[in-house]
């Protein structure tokens, strides 16, 4: 019924959002334009659609005219939207594959971030201050943990201004992003076999090779029933994926989380800390519980594992999909600064948290490893002024092409509209960005 309830809210925001989009042209602008042609395409969510997309990057400091010759990037792509409750945005989301003329994979080093295929346009629609997912993944990279690089940026697509946008990182195997073993398809037994992997807990899409866990949620509320645990194989990819790893993946979070069922859990010697990066988790709990990420743990929540014979644990992350964070959202005790989000049920939908985050956060050894680290960083990564300065000189970098991106988009200050989840429906960019620095 929630979930029913959260659909129609989110029709009723897109019919009246489709009737009042505002026609605004770009000229020029401080930051970089990114300027894609589907010539008459459609864009889908799957399969990717062939495109072309130039880049116009003059560098920091200097104007980008949108008649300025295309200077980052010049070439083919495949698009399509991405996401799951966002589709129904009027302001879409897109997953971008650079491409060659033949359309194989070609990598380049998008707007000065390391070179690759794979990339991400993300709307930032439901939050209204443009910043959320950028603070949040600037806090994992404080913390010397890999998390997605982020460039703001204009879209023209189609000859029609669609706003500002994040260009980011799409969460892969690589060097310069989950830097893990390449598994190929003949790694089927040994050390080979054991890594590495990238898996999240998320919902299903068609096509995705899973595993249920064999432990539900413990966390629903009478009369939801106990809701599954799915782990989705990110890497290797679903035409690359052995039987024999699809096997190997799924034993091994098994094995970690039968262990955390026992009376000996956290036993130094026979625990579940033989299965994970303890200093990994720590800082992934401690972000997720700073930034009071209301899906933290149960959607688009990552997890990796390299070989065995390169410190093959289960790490907690890349963090990822933080835009409802820093007391945006209306459910799951989303909004308040205070309380944790890990004992909490979210309350809203199908998908709960898995059983065993609440027990790990309840580890008394686990515990007392969060409160000395955040003694560590409470004054470096986590400190208040240091957040500030950084809203701050994002504001400023962001209010030429703010102001565009809201002309475009008048209903997000419009009080009349609700945009979910906003807890609040505040009418200028002014006073959700004040939101947000007092939360912090």
């Amino acid at each position: 019924m929630v979930m029913k309830k959260i659909l129609f809210a989110l029709f009723i925001s897109a019919i009246f959002c489709s009737k009042n989009i505002a026609q605004v042209t770009l000229t020029s602008s401080n930051l970089p334009i990114i300027v894609i042609n589907t010539n008459g395409q459609t864009i889908k969510d799957e399969p990717k659609i062939t495109a072309t997309m130039g880049v116009i990057d003059n560098s920091t400091g200097n104007r980008n005219n949108i008649t300025d010759p295309f200077n980052n990037y010049n070439g083919k792509i495949g698009i399509e939207i991405r996401g799951h409750s966002s589709q129904l945005f009027p302001k879409k989301q897109y997953g971008i594959e650079l491409r060659d003329d033949a359309g194989n994979d070609v990598k380049a080093a998008l707007l000065g971030m390391p070179e690759d295929s794979d990339w991400i346009l993300n709307a930032n629609y439901s939050d209204k201050s443009l910043l959320r997912n950028v603070i949040a993944y600037k806090l994992g990279n404080d913390l010397s943990r890999y998390a997605t690089r982020t460039k703001f940026c204009e879209v023209v697509l189609n000859n029609q201004y669609i706003g500002g946008y994040i260009l980011q990182e799409k969460i892969k195997r690589g060097k310069n992003r989950v830097n893990i073993k390449k598994i190929e398809t003949t790694d089927i037994t040994g050390d080979a076999l054991t890594g590495g992997y990238i898996i999240h807990i998320d919902r299903i899409d068609a096509g995705d090779k899973y595993f249920v866990s064999d432990y539900p949620s413990v966390y629903p509320k009478v009369p939801r029933q106990p809701s599954p645990i799915n782990y989705i194989i990110s890497y290797p990819n679903e035409e690359d994926l052995q039987p024999a790893q699809l096997t190997y993946i799924k034993n091994y979070v098994g094995q970690f989380e039968t262990t955390l069922t026992k009376a000996t859990y956290n036993d130094p010697f026979d625990g579940y800390y033989d299965y994970i990066d303890i200093d990994a988790w720590v800082d992934y709990i401690l972000a997720a519980e700073f930034t009071k990420a209301t899906d933290a743990y149960r959607l688009s929540a990552y997890l990796y594992k390299n070989r065995d014979s390169e410190n093959g644990k289960l790490v907690y992350g890349p963090m990822w999909d933080y835009d409802l964070a820093f007391g945006l959202a209306d459910y799951g005790d989303g909004w308040p600064s205070s309380n944790w989000i890990a004992p909490v049920d979210p309350s809203e939908g199908s998908i709960n948290r898995p059983f065993w985050i609440k027990k790990i956060f309840n580890d008394p050894v686990i515990f007392n490893k969060i409160a000395k680290r955040w003694h560590t960083i409470k004054q470096t990564v986590f400190n208040p002024q240091t957040i500030m300065k950084f809203i701050d000189e994002s504001v400023l970098y962001l209010t030429e092409a703010g102001n565009r991106n809201f002309q475009k988009w008048p209903e997000l200050f419009n009080p009349a509209v609700y945009i979910w989840p906003n807890k609040n429906r505040f009418t200028n960019y002014n006073d959700e960005i004040l939101y947000l620095k007092v939360w912090i």
